[in-house]
């Protein structure tokens, strides 16, 4: 039995694995043989339309399968998806497709695994201690919403009657709400105590209250005793994957647990990571958050996914796929251009290479890989491989820490380098700046460093301005409000047209 093994108990069809326990076990047992996997990041183009991806899982699932064809010890590690969104078909699924799927694909779809109906318990019990600490004069507003895994833009905001007060509730999903970021940022069942600890409930007359003074901590911590432990499963052909948490990176971080990844890299030569929608937004989030701030590991190198249509037949959009691919590179992540083809678009290929070469981008990876799957790119990986095993270059950025600087600042630097939108382009709407007054108000009050807070952008997750058909020298960005996740150490700040309760298409 491998240690891992002995951190590992059957769960149904697949297997939970005690991350937490595992990585505790070889930070004290450091002469252990152990590995220290590279992540290489799979993210995409900005899609066209919210609801359809671009492949990142079928590409992520394809290339594990393609990596270990060629005898590389290579793993992924997925995001738990959301089951409101994905069993209701807005989404092909979040399992891969064809002959790049997962084995008993509905237990990740449909949230069978447990982590989502955890976390939203756990959350949905702290709502319920504040309503009772309202009832003993502890509170007299709440701050936390309430989740859901079923979207539903009726419940946004709902007046509750309740002791003879009228008060404003919301519910968010699930993957957004902050004891899922919790859960994605924490190394420890003690850091999770600590941070839901941190959790501000509300305020009492106007002062803010933590849960950590009137919550038994232990109550929401054994709810999550089975959320926090990474599900493993396998592809079709036999490939190890990961599932773990963090789906929804325009609306929260959209990547997976930083303790899956790291797990994942004491097992393996080479670890793919998934990250949510385009690189505008869950690479953006593995760099900035995960990385910069949380110590994540940078990456070895980037998949930049894309459909051939997306890429080619707008041109008033044809913009982005090149500026994902550039702002990589630009960082020295290696950033290899992989083209998802459909049914029918094979005869597009030789097409597409010179396209590619003509906007110098790395030799592209081209394949239909739900008809296909991992075959297709065995024989098209060289490249990739040996940027993969070679020596980190000298002059690789290392990621550096943002905290400090004023909130404003680094949204002005998150918009240059993420959007390409200059400082002077970014709009504050009317109330964005009493929001800010009031975030910035309600930490002081705590004691909690707001400039310290880690920057979370809230945005559309089918466009990177507030209009990407207009010219590159009128493109803006809108702020609109600040919001303080103070437990997950996150402060919230919503961009242009977001849309925080997606909803399914019918089926």
């Amino acid at each position: 039995m491998t240690i891992l093994e002995s951190f590992t108990t059957s769960y149904g069809l697949v297997s939970k694995i005690d991350a937490f326990g595992f990585m505790d076990y070889l930070s004290k047992h450091p002469n252990e043989n152990r590995k220290h996997g590279k992540v290489v990041l799979v993210t995409a183009d900005t899609p066209l339309k919210a609801s359809r991806g671009e492949g990142k899982t079928t590409t992520t699932i394809a290339l594990v399968d393609a990596l270990r064809k060629r005898g590389i010890d290579a793993a992924a590690v997925l995001r738990q998806p959301s089951m409101g969104i994905t069993a209701a078909g807005s989404k092909g699924g979040a399992s891969g497709g064809g002959k790049s799927s997962l084995v008993n694909p509905e237990l990740i779809d449909w949230g069978l695994c447990g982590e989502m109906a955890a976390i939203a318990s756990a959350q949905n019990l702290l709502v319920s201690f504040a309503e009772k600490a309202i009832d003993e004069g502890l509170l007299d507003t709440i701050l936390v919403p309430r989740v859901s895994e079923v979207p539903s833009r009726s419940l946004r905001s709902i007046a509750v009657d309740f002791s003879k007060r009228t008060v404003p509730e919301r519910v968010v999903l699930t993957p957004t709400c902050e004891l899922m970021q919790i859960v994605v940022l924490s190394r420890s069942m003690d850091e999770i105590s600590n941070r839901v600890s941190s959790m501000i409930a509300g305020t009492k007359d106007g002062n803010p209250v933590t849960f950590g003074s009137f919550v038994d901590l232990w109550r929401i911590t054994n709810i999550l005793s089975d959320a926090v432990k990474p599900v493993k499963t396998e592809t079709v052909n036999g490939s190890p994957i990961y599932v773990h948490c963090g789906p929804f990176a325009n609306v929260s971080l959209g990547i997976p647990s930083l303790i899956s990844v790291e797990m994942a890299c004491a097992e393996h030569d080479v670890v793919i990571v998934e990250a949510g929608y385009g690189a505008d937004a869950g690479a953006q989030k593995w760099l900035d958050i995960a990385a910069r701030e949380y110590g994540a590991q940078w990456p070895t190198a980037a998949v930049v996914v894309t459909r051939s249509t997306t890429w080619r037949d707008d041109p008033d959009l044809a913009w982005r796929y090149p500026f994902h691919v550039e702002h990589l590179e630009s960082l020295h992540i290696p950033a290899f251009p992989l083209i998802n083809l459909w049914e029918g678009e094979d005869d597009q290929i030789s097409d597409l290479c010179s396209i590619a070469e003509s906007l110098e981008f790395r030799n592209p990876l081209i394949g239909n890989l739900f008809r296909d799957g991992g075959d297709s790119l065995v024989n098209q990986l060289d490249d990739f491989v040996s940027v993969v095993e070679s020596e980190l270059p000298a002059v690789r950025i290392l990621p550096k820490s943002h905290r400090g600087k004023s909130l404003l600042n680094r949204i002005e630097s998150l918009c240059e380098e993420s959007y390409g939108v200059p400082a002077e382009r970014v709009i504050k709407k009317d109330g964005f700046e009493d929001s800010l007054a009031t975030a910035q108000d309600l930490c002081n009050k705590a004691g909690i460093a707001f400039d310290d807070l880690v920057l979370v952008a809230v945005k559309s997750p089918a466009t990177m301005t507030d209009d990407d058909r207009k010219p590159c020298d009128e493109r803006t960005v809108t702020l609109k409000k600040v919001e303080v996740h103070s437990g997950a150490g996150l402060v919230q700040v919503n961009l242009t047209s977001s849309l925080t309760t997606p909803m399914p298409k019918i089926v």
